[in-house]
């Protein structure tokens, strides 16, 4: 899949519109052309998107006479979601799925308008690679154990959904952050990290056995999922540990939602003798990419400060959090050695 590309996908004929065009006008021609959207742009760049969800939308909010007197850019999709030619398919389908949406402007290296993608496109070359992968797994059955092995990783590489808990997995992860720091710097706009971890996990799969365990990050997965906003994210970091992606979200904001997750968990009442709350909690660390941005810094340095919020938070008594604004690193670990003093923790 690392060798197939968006520009082997995408459609080059595609129906544009400059921002200023009225936007009956424009309903019209998709309407005659049976288009399902329109690529906003500005001297052959890209800069929104018109589309049959927006209309409806639309409708819904207005009379017909406002209508009327609306521009395109009025009511275009922005800031823009774009790939590149150069981007693999896999990245272009987890950057489509996870903002839920269905049409995204392909560019070329001087950031012009180059093609379109559909999330129908993308999916439907995703799962004939991964059906292709399979099947050479299936031929692969009587050859040698190590070759199998491999070939199961692989099959296992094509998937962004993490098995046991539902949610997305590393990968998957790391092609999310990485576009969200790109807009963040490149639009200034924050987005926030919070980084959760359940306290005392391995003394809870002691206690009560792995299958358990495995029940318990599901159900933990599952709260956290019907709680969040339709915009946030959720990834399987690592073991007990997940990270959630807060876009267009400043600190504070993310800390009251962080302080009703972790109360919340709490109140699930979910038994765990081996704590010293005796019920299951998550401790969390929280870091935010701030919209006048740190330059030099990627989202790896985000995820890093959360990080180490998090284990302040830990040291601090667990069920709780800590939380900091990127800056310099080391105005960062200070901050965020500070943030947790005084933070209400959430008894269960």
């Amino acid at each position: 899949m690392q060798n197939i590309f968006v520009n082997s996908l995408m459609t080059s004929e595609v129906a544009v519109t400059p921002p200023a065009a009225n936007l009956m006008d424009v309903i019209q021609t998709m309407l005659a052309n049976h288009y399902s959207c329109m690529v906003v742009t500005d001297e052959d760049v890209p800069v929104g998107i018109v589309t049959e969800r927006d209309f409806v939308r639309l409708l819904a909010e207005r009379d017909d006479r406002s209508i009327r007197a609306l521009k395109v850019r009025d009511v275009m999709s922005r800031p823009l979601i774009a790939v590149g030619e150069d981007t693999t398919l896999f990245d272009a389908l987890v950057m489509i799925t996870s903002r839920n949406v269905r049409h995204v402007p392909v560019v070329d290296g001087e950031g012009k308008l180059s093609g379109l993608v559909t999330l129908t496109d993308l999916a439907k070359s995703h799962f004939q690679v991964y059906e292709k992968q399979r099947e050479i797994i299936e031929h692969s059955i009587t050859a040698r154990t190590r070759q199998l092995l491999e070939a199961n990783e692989k099959l296992k590489a094509l998937s962004m959904v993490d098995p046991l808990m539902g949610i997305g997995n590393r990968r998957a992860m790391e092609v999310d952050l990485a576009y969200s720091h790109a807009q963040s710097v490149r639009y200034s706009r924050n987005y926030t990290v919070a980084l959760f971890d359940i306290d005392f996990f391995k003394a809870y799969n002691d206690c009560y056995g792995h299958l358990a365990g495995d029940m318990a990050l599901r159900k933990v997965a599952e709260h956290l999922q019907i709680r969040i906003r339709k915009s946030d994210r959720l990834y399987r970091y690592g073991g007990e540990e997940i990270l959630l992606l807060l876009p267009e979200t400043p600190l504070a904001g993310a800390e009251i939602l962080v302080g009703r997750l972790l109360e919340g968990l709490a109140a699930l009442h979910i038994p765990h003798q081996m704590s010293s709350h005796k019920v299951l909690t998550m401790s969390c660390g929280i870091a935010c990419q701030a919209a006048e941005g740190s330059k030099g810094k990627g989202w790896n340095d985000v995820v890093a400060l959360a990080d180490r919020c998090l284990y302040q938070a830990k040291q601090a008594g667990r069920n709780r959090y800590a939380g900091t604004e990127l800056q310099s690193i080391t105005d960062a670990i200070k901050s965020c050695l500070r943030g947790f003093e005084g933070t209400p923790a959430f008894s269960g």
